[in-house]
């Protein structure tokens, strides 16, 4: 892009005021580009163009300093804006928007109402037909805990499959433990079963008292029919609901059905909670921890945050309670998620009575959730921190090793062998920086770890060597490679340390210490002593580098299984160079098998169809060069 006189490229503000000049006053969404092309922001606005304005004018640094596009949609609506911009944030996932810290999708109770007999079980997808959905929740623990109790109470089968049962004909263990009826040996009738299931359904859905007449009326109609054993499961069946209702009454019985939302920020962190009553009762409380880059308002936060639930909740209640600091927002949040409902929302700050407690209870519980979360964090780096104190002082190091890297060499009969390299920083995981090696050297006898080991720890220090001579700017540039060490754990005893050590020589001469890790004892090794360090394997130290030998190891033998299915599952093709899957299918097709096709001739290959007399004899080489 040149300026308006054509004499010369613009500067990056020049170019944002241009584009900023060109945006709509208009309701719609906004989207902040940076250097890389990356979706750094995205938010919505009655006047696309105020709202950016503020963010330049309003003192953001930290993020207008990385902008480099801007982006806009405009729409009808300041409601259509709002949902469009939860559609943008859950594709881009923005550093400076509210996100969930658990970066996995929510949990949900599924039931597969498309089944002649439906499950009920745990998923974190929602996209299948005939199935209902319900949730989301705030961790896995609070979904099995739900489904604990619901096969308690309604007991529906757990086997995998459209068909229940299992190949011996008998029923399972579920049965006898009373959490299954065994409708795959007919002790329980189809239409028995759907019954239970559609209580289940009415119970996920909030309509406990449904439930408790629907299993009072069953209950009186057996003992009507003298039908005893039966009235006795759905007495026993009341009795734990109500029991279950008593503990979870809210006082005064007015709230009815409705979701009630405390939010707490304080810095980056943030949390929300949501109190779901259905019919009066408190029927659950999911606590939702949020990263909060750009450190903004509680209102905010609660806004995007509303938007983002509700947009993955496959329900939506007719009320909502919200904070004081959202009473300008209602209209807008009702508009919005009415429309996603298919119905009308009531948004609403309650001003007394038990919404009003309830909503700030959950407002006290978020506040304590971030105080509980800062203490736990800080706990945990403290305990890190003194791991690596301990660490330091065992092995004589000058500093704190803030940069530990663990080898670990993988094989089996010496096929297929790898190596791995982890990463802690500040005693914990860095995975980013972890990096996985295929072994080159030719080993006459077979695996040698020894040799291995020095190989790995080679190529380590040569690629420290070329990145270290790249600009951080350059994109050839590894910062794994690049970044220097402070500690090397080898997984092995003298033997590895002694080949690490050869390989090493520049690293070591540059500080940075070398120990040997020993499985069988946990004995650790340094250079130039023949007995292992007197470090007691419970020790804080010890068990710091246990965990990086051990991460290490599984990282190793998760390439391993990797290569070796690989290995189990391709064939000659896969190596055969200007073959394609296309024309590998081709030549699989023609000649039936692997096998076959290692036989076929020059001519045999140039008759086969799509594929050129050129390559056919190409081919042809390439097998007799393989045998």
């Amino acid at each position: 892009m040149t300026d308006r006189d054509g004499s010369g490229p613009l500067t990056r503000d020049e170019r944002l005021a241009q584009q900023r000049r060109e945006l709509p006053d208009s309701p719609g969404v906004y989207l902040f580009h940076g250097a890389a092309d990356e979706t750094l922001y995205v938010g919505k606005a009655r006047s696309i163009r105020k709202r950016v304005a503020s963010h330049f004018s309003g003192g953001e640094p930290r993020l207008t300093s990385r902008i480099e596009r801007i982006e806009f949609l405009v729409t009808a609506t300041e409601a259509e804006a709002l949902l469009a911009e939860q559609s943008f944030i859950k594709r881009h996932r923005p550093r400076f928007n509210i996100r969930l810290r658990d970066d996995k999708s929510y949990p949900y109770v599924c039931v597969s109402l498309d089944e002649e007999y439906p499950r009920v079980y745990f998923t974190r997808e929602k996209h299948r037909s005939g199935r209902a959905y319900f949730g989301p929740f705030s961790s896995a623990k609070r979904v099995r805990e739900t489904l604990d109790l619901l096969g308690k109470l309604f007991q529906f089968r757990t086997c995998e499959g459209r068909e229940p049962g299992r190949r011996s004909g008998s029923p399972c263990l579920d049965y006898f433990i009373k959490r299954c009826g065994a409708p795959c040996v007919g002790y329980v009738t189809r239409e028995e079963y759907r019954r239970n299931i559609d209580a289940i359904v009415d119970f996920l859905s909030g309509r406990y008292r449904q439930v408790e007449a629907d299993e009072r009326e069953k209950m009186e109609e057996a003992a009507a029919r003298h039908e005893f054993e039966r009235a006795t499961v759905h007495r026993d069946r009341l009795r734990a609901i109500g029991s279950l209702f008593e503990r979870q009454q809210v006082a005064g019985g007015t709230v009815g059905t409705a979701d009630l939302i405390g939010v707490a920020a304080e810095g980056a962190d943030a949390n929300a909670q949501v109190f779901q009553v259905r019919d009066g009762i408190l029927a659950e409380r999911q606590s939702f921890y949020l990263d909060n880059q750009a450190e903004r308002d509680v209102a905010e936060v609660a806004e995007e945050f509303i938007g983002q639930y509700y947009s993955a909740s496959p329900a939506i209640p007719r009320t909502i309670v919200v904070g004081p600091y959202l009473r300008e927002r209602v209209e807008l949040l009702a508009a919005a998620l009415g429309e996603r409902r298919g119905a009308p929302v009531e948004v609403r700050v309650a001003e007394r009575g038990d919404k009003r407690r309830l909503r700030e209870l959950a407002e006290r519980n978020a506040r304590l959730a971030l105080d509980q979360d800062r203490l736990r964090r800080e706990h945990r780096r403290q305990r890190r921190v003194e791991s690596l104190a301990t660490l330091r002082d065992a092995l004589g190091m000058d500093e704190l090793p803030v940069r530990i890297e663990g080898f670990d060499i993988s094989n089996l009969g010496g096929d297929h062998t790898v190596a791995s390299m982890v990463v802690f920083e500040g005693g914990a995981t860095k995975k980013a920086d972890y990096r996985r090696f295929r072994i080159r050297g030719e080993r006459a006898n077979g695996s040698d770890d020894f040799a291995s080991m020095e190989e790995v720890l080679g190529r380590r220090m040569n690629r420290y060597l070329e990145q270290i001579e790249l600009s951080p700017h350059d994109g050839k540039r590894d910062e794994s490679f690049a970044s220097l060490p402070s500690l090397i754990v080898i997984d092995g005893g003298k033997g590895q340390l002694g080949a690490g050590m050869r390989a090493l020589r520049p690293f070591i001469e540059r500080g940075v210490s070398v120990v040997g890790l020993a499985k069988r004892m946990e004995e650790v090794y340094v250079p130039g002593r023949a007995a292992p360090l007197d470090l007691a394997s419970d020790s804080e130290a010890s068990k710091l580098l246990q965990r990086v030998r051990d991460e290490a190891h599984r990282f190793a033998i998760d390439h391993h299984r990797g290569r070796c299915d690989r290995a189990m599952t391709g064939s000659v093709l896969d190596e055969l160079k200007g073959v394609g899957p296309v024309r590998k299918r081709a030549l699989l097709r023609h000649f039936g098998s692997p096998e076959r096709f290692m036989a076929a001739s020059r001519e045999e290959l140039e008759a086969v169809p799509g594929v050129p007399g050129k390559l056919a004899r190409e081919i042809h080489e390439q097998l007799n060069r393989t045998g």
